[in-house]
């Protein structure tokens, strides 16, 4: 067995547990695997062990990989995710070539995508990013403002609004951890009651998934557990 696999098993294990741990079945989380700056022969590795949804954080890194795995057997059954900050020049290349992106949170890039996502593909599934710890170094919008954003994103043609992403300041200790999840899951709860076709909240990582997964995440990124400590010194 190679490390990428049993690397994914131990993950999977892990998430099962969680959920296990709070009366959750283990299916109601999906594994996205983040495999940015990891080469394409991890990720072959990572899908010859079952895995089917991976995660990137740069653009051109990102589309690369997709055209890579696109001309390959297995190309048609993964699912690609844009995870990291959007820059407006780039939004087109995300719209062209990924099924998801979940770091909308401004209009203008909502309409990009909407805009540019080719007429032969379906919708974009898109994720707005909430900024929940106020953390002047992040991306994404407060709380107060999701009102008004999910309801311009929702009205646009070639997005379909499915959740909500955050990424929350570090936090030592389990219980912090939770009382953060929460208000996520607070919001999205609210989000639904609205948008019965949202379905997906994107939070927990490598350190702090079990008390994200215990909050109601319904979609985990996991990169260092799976493909060992990233090289950024190529991108």
């Amino acid at each position: 067995m190679s490390t990428i696999q049993q690397n994914l098993q131990d993950v999977r294990n892990r998430i099962a547990a969680a959920a296990q741990g709070c009366a959750r079945a283990p299916e109601e989380v999906t594994l996205l695997a983040v495999s940015k700056t990891k080469p394409v022969a991890a990720i072959a590795e990572a899908i010859a062990a079952g895995q089917r949804t991976f995660g990137e954080n740069y653009v051109q890194e990102g589309v690369d990989k997709v055209q890579h795995f696109a001309a390959l057997p297995e190309g048609a059954t993964l699912d690609w995710h844009f995870i990291g900050p959007l820059q407006s020049n780039k939004s087109r290349l995300v719209a062209e070539h990924f099924a998801w992106c979940h770091t909308v949170d401004r209009l203008r890039i909502a309409q990009r995508l909407s805009d540019q996502r080719p007429a032969d593909m379906p919708p974009l599934n898109v994720l707005i990013q909430i900024n929940i710890s106020d953390e002047q170094s992040k991306s994404g919008i407060v709380l107060a403002e999701l009102p008004a954003l999910a309801e311009a994103v929702v009205a646009l043609p070639n997005v379909r609004l499915r959740g909500l992403m955050a990424i929350p300041a570090p936090q030592e200790d389990y219980q912090s951890q939770l009382a953060v999840f929460r208000q996520m899951h607070d919001a999205f709860l609210a989000l639904q009651q609205h948008y019965p076709q949202v379905d997906t909240l994107s939070m927990g990582m490598t350190d702090d998934m079990t008390a994200a997964i215990a909050a109601g995440s319904t979609l985990v990124r996991i990169g260092t557990a799976i493909f060992g400590a990233r090289d950024y010194s190529q991108s």
